[in-house]
């Protein structure tokens, strides 16, 4: 009976009902989520690096280590039960946990670490990089991972500590995969990556049962996972864009939980029994960049003046109330080394002289790609009217959030609105995204702001970046990061603009939804509906 209400439920949110007809409550044992997941482009976790596939990855799969939702701030044992660090040698060992199994039913071995970690490496798809930056290379990944009988050691190359080492492992395309399972159905040399995208191969707490792009992706519980089974049995992501029908939904009870409510809404919600709102602090930091192939936008003066031509307390103070905070610095507050100095405040006045000091050629015209949907169309028409004062003049290009995200990662924009979360918990994360290029060379491509924006940074910066990384002692470590966010501040294409905080709509009946600061963090595990 069960098997045949959660077909039935997925049945009508996948069909296009009007939005008058009456649909059954969601059953007790299944949570129901609207979301917009337009932003996917891939779930395979060699591959996935947006913040809605970071979700499912981490539903799906385990790491060696990992952060739990139990305690978000400790880095745990995952599919390792314990390791030993060798500092000296550069060398992790860990010891797989005993009596795991893939959803496939196959048994977790040391192979499929390796494996896991070789297609990575391979593929060299966009969140290659946090594995690579190890000295790790398709060439020699069989020589810096390598196996015992239950243990897997770990080598790196790098002047780093093994903490910066042990983030990098619970980060996102360290997730581990079956082998067996993702090689039978290996198309072309391609290590499975096409059948990834459309199923999975974990041995997390949930197993993707359907995944259709920007429409539907529905997780089923793993009964038999090693650190409990999940209280509900099916998760199911409905692609909702419009944050109206979200409410529409929760309201009526045919969803039991509105991720992408406007602070309108989020404040329209008040006081009713049959709603209520949770409150999340976000490592994501949201920012507009000029792409440096564009020659009318290398001037540093337009730079300069285009941190005075935001409007920051206006958009956080009414349509961004309750979602984003002002943020002027690369790696997010409330973590260890975050600069929280906002020293640049709407002043059109002072830009126009910035710009006629300068002797910059006005009108500039152009585009900037923006994703379709709240709070960014709206943060993208705030922009263009204040710009529009100075004598920069954008024409807004919407899309959906894989269309932006392409464009963006191939050089092809003019201006970009966009956001940043770390790939894992160190602030090089963000750094390197935006105070490092070594090689700014168009089919060197790096997964990070400067590079997508063609800044070849100065060669000051790459190399405090480096020094940064390298140093062993935390606080003078913090100080180096603090001097390179204000530098980034004082002179880069981008302006940084907030700091997100999301507000999550669910049904009074839903408890242990655990939302951390990156989508890395986001868990269903612990979800009861009582």
């Amino acid at each position: 009976m069960k098997i045949i209400k959660q077909a039935v439920l997925a049945a009508l949110l996948s069909a296009a009902v009007p939005l008058s007809a009456a649909y059954a409550a969601t059953p007790a044992d299944v949570l129901v989520v609207a979301q917009n997941i337009d932003d996917i482009v891939a779930i395979d976790p060699a591959q996935a690096y947006e913040f809605s596939s970071g979700e499912l990855v981490t539903n799906i799969y385990d790491r060696l280590v990992q952060y739990e939702p139990e305690d978000l701030e400790t880095l745990a044992g995952g599919l390792a039960s314990d390791w030993e660090v060798d500092e000296a040698a550069k060398t992790i060992t860990f010891t797989l946990r005993d009596g795991v199994t893939f959803h496939s039913g196959n048994p977790l071995r040391p192979q499929d670490v390796l494996f896991s970690f070789r297609r990575v490496v391979a593929l060299e798809k966009a969140p290659a990089f946090i594995l690579t930056q190890l000295g790790w290379t398709a060439d020699n990944i069989e020589e810096m991972v390598t196996l015992g009988d239950n243990t897997v050691t770990i080598k790196y190359a790098g002047d780093f500590s093994p903490n910066f080492v042990l983030n990098v492992l619970a980060a996102r395309p360290a997730s581990i995969v079956d082998e067996v399972a993702v090689m039978e159905n290996e198309v072309d040399g391609d290590f499975g990556n096409g059948w990834l995208n459309a199923n999975s191969a974990g041995t997390g707490p949930f197993k993707l049962r359907v995944y259709r792009p920007a429409e539907l992706a529905t997780l089923d519980a793993n009964p038999d996972y090693f650190k409990g089974a999940p209280a509900v049995s099916s998760v199911i992501i409905r692609h909702v864009a419009e944050a109206a029908t979200q409410q529409l939904l929760l309201e009526s009870g045919d969803v039991d939980m509105a991720k992408n409510l406007t602070p309108d809404q989020v404040g329209s919600l008040e006081g009713k029994d049959n709603v209520k709102v949770e409150t999340y602090p976000q490592a994501a930091v949201h920012w507009f960049s000029f792409n440096q192939k564009v020659e009318a936008l290398t001037d540093e003066a337009v730079w300069e003046a285009a941190r005075y031509l935001v409007d920051y307390e206006g958009m956080t103070e009414t349509f961004l109330k309750g979602q984003m905070q002002v943020h002027q610095a690369f790696w997010p507050s409330g973590f260890p080394g975050a600069l929280d100095d906002t020293p640049f405040t709407y002043d059109p006045e002072k830009a126009k002289q910035i710009l006629a000091d300068a002797g910059v050629e006005l009108p500039i015209n152009v585009t900037m790609d923006v994703i379709n949907s709240t709070p960014f169309t709206d943060i993208a028409q705030s922009l263009q009217s204040t710009f529009a004062e100075a004598g920069i003049n954008f024409e807004i290009l919407p899309g959906t959030g894989a269309q932006v995200i392409t464009k963006y990662r191939a050089r092809t924009h003019e201006a970009m609105l966009l956001y940043w979360g770390p790939d894992f918990m160190d602030p090089h994360s963000n750094a390197k995204a935006f105070a490092y290029n070594a090689d700014n060379a168009d089919d060197k491509y790096a997964s990070t702001t400067t590079w997508r924006n063609a800044w070849a940074v100065p060669e000051e910066l790459n190399q405090e970046t480096l020094a940064a990384l390298a140093e062993p002692d935390a606080e003078k470590r913090n100080e180096m990061y603090l001097d390179l966010q204000k530098k980034v501040q004082e002179k880069a294409p981008f302006v940084i603009m907030f700091q997100a905080v999301k507000q999550v709509g669910m049904g009074p009946q839903v408890e242990g939804f655990v939302n951390g600061a990156t989508s890395d963090f986001v868990f269903y595990r612990l979800v009861d509906k009582n």
